[in-house]
């Protein structure tokens, strides 16, 4: 027999490949997961875009129509688009016309109408921010070459044609009058700037002056006080030479105060007539507009001081190149000036300052804190029931609410914290609260509360990715335990421990909730940090960005209006909490290659 007889038949001792299942390779899962993080993402970057958009465009300006419909003239800016069923009573009050334009484009959309919201401002006159226009009800339409927009300090924008510039006497009768709108136009501008220039010291004189004779004349109404105080403690005690000391102090004080208080009438009489010289100044100074009408309202011309005016175009005459000028200046404004007309126009820097004044200051409180605790648990404690139930409270107070956190801020720092504070070194000012209300320190503390569980646990595991062997070789060495983690622990666990700081810092710049409670306000335009002695005022209210977009996106009395200033005030909060976050990367970056040996 031959040898290839003799052999075996491989193909029949090879024993047949099973088949697996594709679940046991983990590809379906592989691709779930996958899939579910791309969709995540997805949202993530839609909603960024979506907020960059709207922020970005909000301060663009736009051209202004006019419409004719069979209700009256509505002028304005077009703010949106929107589709939608009309009712039958939507359709009722309409002229015949009207009413076969209506019937033709809901029969070709199949029960659907177009229509935009138009801005039409003008509240003192006609008490309506925006009009709904529907494109069967447009008669006629046109952009009026000298339609300008105007926006001012109070009662929001006005949309008019310019008539005339007016001159006046001082007692209020006209003394030159410039007629046409190219004059006018070519007049306001000569003379708008140094309007506002006055306008500008006149609001020095009512905040810096006035609140500097009021700071004197409240010092010494408090040293007043503070004699009182001294006397009735001295009369308490019974000593007769103190309760004479304290009695002439205080006659003294009285005498002082007395002084003051007839030079600060002296000084609010001289600011007030500088005031009154300045304010007689500038309302000699008006423009004239007419307006389109408004429904049913009929059109009207009206006066404007120019000082009410804080900026004014010919928004069908501007070019590109002055829409950007526009772009960058209502930017400039939203940037470093106060809110006005309840937050819906102006500036955030009050805002922006309190934002990034109280991450700091709760970074700086939670860090120290939250480190300590780790450095406890990790490197200290030994293991048992009360550490593990520690660590278990510490994971379960990251999930408590976050106005859970709001309400013990306000009854331990500010009734109980901040009320002794008060009892101790400011009772001369009681019943009037110093550190007993809400405020930039006790919010900041209320923050670092709340963020503390972060940075322990990330701290901990910054720690425990210590190796083992480096502690070994420093106590070899040696090294005492303190010098082991001054030395060779924190050094290397620092990276991880910026980290927490970054997630801290994350969390707690956009928080609201709590902040309503403990000092965040709608308005405070001083800031906490001033040229006054003690010049860091940390008891002040102050003004967050989260709040503010709460505030104007909820509260506002004009919803449409401030709808622009919520995407854009969002875009703002959302770079500067990415500033922060990229300032703590480059820090922790900077020392991962400092440590290089110690990466983790």
């Amino acid at each position: 027999m031959s040898q290839s007889d003799s052999s075996p038949d491989l193909s029949q001792r090879r024993r047949p490949r099973g088949r697996s299942s594709l679940f046991a390779h983990g590809e379906p899962w592989v691709w779930l997961t996958g899939g579910t993080l791309a969709v995540c993402a997805l949202m993530v970057v839609g909603l960024l875009l979506l907020v960059l958009y709207k922020g970005l465009a909000t301060f663009w300006p736009q051209r202004v129509v006019l419409v004719e419909t069979p209700a009256g003239p509505y002028m304005g800016e077009i703010t949106r688009y929107d589709d939608y069923r009309p009712a039958a009573n939507n359709l009722a009050d309409l002229d015949t016309t009207a009413r076969q334009r209506a019937d033709q484009e809901i029969a070709a959309n199949d029960g659907w109408a177009a229509r935009r919201l138009i801005r039409t401002g003008n509240f003192r006159l006609t008490q309506n921010h925006f009009h709904w226009v529907s494109s069967y009800e447009v008669n006629a339409e046109e952009q009026p070459e000298w339609a300008m927009v105007l926006e001012r300090l109070e009662w929001g924008r006005f949309y008019g044609m310019p008539v005339a510039f007016v001159y006046r006497h001082e007692d209020g009768s006209e003394d030159k009058r410039i007629e046409g709108p190219a004059a006018a136009w070519e007049t306001f501008q000569a003379e708008h700037g140094a309007v506002r220039e006055r306008w500008e010291e006149r609001r020095e004189l009512e905040k810096h002056d006035t609140g500097r004779v009021n700071r004197r004349q409240e010092a010494a109404r408090l040293r007043v006080r503070e004699a009182e105080l001294a006397l009735a403690q001295a009369e308490s005690g019974g000593d007769a030479a103190r309760v004479e000391g304290a009695r002439q102090t205080l006659d003294a004080e009285k005498v002082e105060f007395e002084t003051i208080r007839s030079w600060a009438d002296g000084e609010f009489a001289q600011i007030r007539a500088e005031i009154d010289a300045i304010n007689a100044e500038n309302a000699r100074y008006q423009l004239v507009m007419r307006t389109a009408g408004e429904g049913s309202i009929p059109p009207a011309e009206v006066s404007i001081p120019l000082d009410q005016i804080v900026r004014a175009y010919p928004a069908n005459r501007v070019g590109v190149g002055s829409k950007l000028g526009i772009y960058f200046s209502r930017w400039t404004e939203f940037l470093i000036d106060e809110p006005r007309e309840a937050n819906s126009e102006g500036g955030v820097f009050p805002a922006i300052f309190g934002t990034v004044a109280m991450t700091i200051i709760m970074s700086i409180a939670v860090v120290p804190f939250g480190v300590m605790a780790a450095l406890y648990l990790r490197e200290y404690a030994k293991a048992g029931p009360l550490v593990s139930a520690v660590r278990i409270a510490v994971n379960n107070l990251a999930g408590v609410p976050s106005i859970v956190f709001g309400v013990f801020g306000l009854g331990f720092f500010c009734y109980v914290v901040g009320a002794s504070i008060d009892e101790l070194f400011f009772s001369a000012r009681l019943p009037n609260p110093t550190y007993g209300t809400g405020g930039l320190l006790w919010a900041s503390f209320t923050l670092a509360l709340l963020t503390l569980p972060v940075v322990i646990v990330a701290t901990e595991e910054a720690i425990a990715a210590v190796p083992n062997s480096m502690r070994e070789g420093s106590f070899a060495c040696g090294a005492s335990k303190w010098q082991t983690i001054q030395r060779i622990v924190l050094p290397r666990a620092l990276p991880g421990i910026i980290t927490g700081m970054i997630l801290a810092i994350a969390r707690g710049a956009g928080e609201v909730a709590p902040l309503m409670l403990v000092g965040a306000v709608k308005l405070a335009p001083e800031l906490p940090i001033d040229a006054v002695a003690p010049f860091i005022h940390p008891e002040r209210s102050f003004m967050h960005l989260g709040f503010h977009i709460y505030d104007v996106g909820f509260q506002s009395q004009n919803s449409e209006a401030a709808k622009p200033m919520v995407f854009t005030t969002t875009l703002l909060l959302i770079s500067i909490v990415a500033a922060l976050n990229f300032a703590a990367i480059y820090l922790r970056g900077r020392l991962r290659r400092r440590f290089i040996g110690g990466q983790f």
